[in-house]
């Protein structure tokens, strides 16, 4: 507006209140009806530009607004004229007569008498009547011409729904072999913390490695990098629900932070530090970002009208072909998650109703009596790579560029992981397939970290913590950056870089490797609303698989490195921003990027 208007335009007053706030500006009086169709395009453009990034309440409006001269007055209506507006019986007539008459005082009888006479003798209350019955008699959340299940079947079939695969979790749900009682570890597993010689740290490595071997890797990976033999996947597929408080925008498009004297993005910040590094070593790394039904076209608009944030590089997404349909849950699972024992009579009445809801429809039947959104879900983080065997996106990538041979992945919430040369260095003389970094544990961390389990050291998630308190004894917590050697990965599918051309050898084998990963279930509680704002609330069940338990596979040779806070820090609320910042992981992040 300043540019637009220059010296017209003199400022603005913010107007807060409790429904939200707006803003008031000042133009010059000749020039008004210019400025509200100008700020009413350039709000309206701003809010389709954001409104996958941040929540919108409504599209923005600009009005006119006067002073009111006489403060707070009314108009005193007697007899017939003592009418309230229409909306005030509909809302409150239901209740009225849903009550004995005897009940109902003689002003409620008046003001139904006057209600009744008003729709006989009013044109503009003719149509009163009509919106009470639909009050009285909700009809369904769905037209009778839409076909939810259609809906839900067309868009499994697009996003590539292995229903082999939910047959199987189907099988094990209502066998028992899989369940809440079932997420955790056996009791008589022993988990104990790491010992010094189970990890690398590279918070002290010149002491530890000395400098010359610091150095060596150091050579090692710059050499690498200048080979074009790295890639960076980034994880992105998730709304962040923590983050976005159940917004339904994307967090990857948040501007969480300002950075170089601008709000960037987590998606713009890590392509910053993949710029710096292509820069550096002259070589263009490719950016790998997955996405899911809930962000790619999201993701995919917002790269192509920033240009992909100024970077030059090859800019890859990795669409979802994973994804999961919710189920019935199991009256097992329910007693479990209630604290119902086996012979107890009293149950409170809402579990009771879940319980005969459950009996009625069918234990672990697919859940398809809703909207799709609420109906379909992703099936964890351990998919994308796998993804990126099945979309064909590795493939493509590999005969573009085969030289390629690592991996670094992140989350899109770990602001400081980048390529780092040095631990490309140490992971390539590990001989690794797969080395995680791992931070010291601070007690805001949740959800399990790094542990011996029967002598063996893997991450362990929380949900498969066999008693809480063993988690507060891990010294460290998972990032879930993970360095990966690519051949070695793919010989663990069972898998060459020729195989990849074979979607039906890929599909079986990232099947095979899903069934040796723990599968944890989860209930959530989704809403069907119908009517007019009616809602029903209902526990549904639906599984994931976590990149970390790759640790527990034996033939997967795990490395693991603690790296420096700021570099593994996941910013998974909108609280933890504050302290983020004064700690200096902003300046941290802004040192390692190439902003344009």
């Amino acid at each position: 507006a300043q540019e637009r208007f220059g010296e017209d335009f003199w400022g603005f007053w913010m107007l807060g209140g409790m429904s939200g706030g707006g803003m008031g500006f000042i133009f010059a009086p000749e020039r008004r009806a210019e400025a509200m169709d100008t700020m009413l395009e350039l709000m309206c453009r701003t809010k389709r530009e954001m409104e996958t990034a941040l929540p919108f309440a409504m599209d923005p409006v600009v009005y006119e607004f006067a002073i009111n001269e006489y403060g707070t007055r009314c108009d005193l209506l007697t007899d017939e004229q003592a009418l309230m507006p229409p909306g005030y019986y509909t809302l409150l007539v239901p209740h009225w007569l849903r009550a004995e008459p005897r009940q109902l005082d003689r002003a409620r009888r008046a003001d139904l008498n006057r209600f009744a006479a008003a729709c006989h003798s009013r044109q503009e209350w003719s149509g009163a009547i009509g919106r009470l019955f639909e009050e009285l008699f909700p009809p369904t959340v769905f037209r009778p011409e839409r076909d939810p299940k259609k809906e839900i079947e067309a868009l499994l079939e697009e996003l590539g729904f292995d229903r082999v695969q939910h047959e199987q979790i189907r099988r094990d749900l209502r066998e028992g072999r899989i369940g809440l009682a079932q997420n955790r570890l056996p009791a008589n597993v022993q988990i104990e913390d790491v010992r010094p010689d189970d990890v690398t740290l590279a918070l002290d490595w010149e002491e530890r490695a000395g400098e010359k071997t610091l150095q060596e890797w150091r050579a090692v990976g710059e050499d690498t990098l200048r080979r074009g033999q790295v890639a960076v996947v980034t994880l992105a597929a998730g709304a962040g629900t923590r983050w976005t408080q159940g917004a339904g925008v994307v967090k990857a498009l948040s501007p969480f932070c300002k950075l170089a004297g601008k709000h960037r993005s987590f998606l713009e910040t890590h392509l910053a530090k993949t710029h710096q590094v292509a820069e550096r070593y002259g070589t263009p790394l490719v950016h790998i970002i997955t996405t899911s039904y809930l962000t790619h076209r999201a993701i995919e608009e917002a790269l192509e009208r920033n240009r992909n944030y100024g970077y030059e590089g090859p800019v890859v997404l990795s669409p979802g072909r994973s994804i999961g349909l919710r189920l019935v849950p199991t009256i097992q699972d329910l007693r479990f998650l209630f604290g119902i024992g086996p012979t107890q009579q009293e149950v409170h009445s809402t579990h009771r109703a879940w319980l005969e809801w459950v009996q009625r429809i069918g234990e672990a039947e697919d859940y398809t009596d809703n909207v799709p959104s609420q109906c379909l879900t992703p099936i964890g983080h351990w998919y994308e790579i796998p993804n990126l065997l099945r979309n064909g996106v590795l493939y493509r990538l590999l005969q573009d560029r085969p030289q390629l041979r690592y991996l670094l992945l992140h989350n899109i919430d770990t602001v400081g992981a980048h390529v780092d040369p040095t631990l490309l260095g140490w992971h390539m003389q590990q001989g690794t397939v797969l080395s995680f970094e791992v931070v010291p544990r601070r007690i805001e961390d949740r959800g399990g970290g790094l542990a011996r389990v029967d002598g063996r050291v893997r991450l362990v998630e929380g949900l498969a913590m066999p008693r809480e308190e063993d988690e507060f004894r891990l010294s460290y917590y998972n990032t879930l950056t993970t360095w990966i050697d690519l051949d070695a990965l793919l010989r663990v599918f069972g898998l060459t870089r020729e195989d990849l051309a074979d979607e039906g050898k890929v599909t079986e084998a990232i099947r095979r490797l899903a069934a040796r990963m723990p599968t944890y279930v989860t209930i959530k509680f989704v809403k069907r609303r119908w009517g007019h704002g009616q809602e029903d609330l209902y526990p549904v069940a639906q599984y994931e698989k976590l990149w970390g338990d790759m640790t527990a596979l034996p033939e997967v040779r795990c490395g693991f490195v603690v790296v420096p806070r700021f570099r593994g820090h996941q910013l998974k609320d909108p609280a933890q921003l504050d302290g983020w910042y004064r700690e200096g992981g902003a300046e941290y992040v802004e040192k390692l990027g190439l902003w344009t």
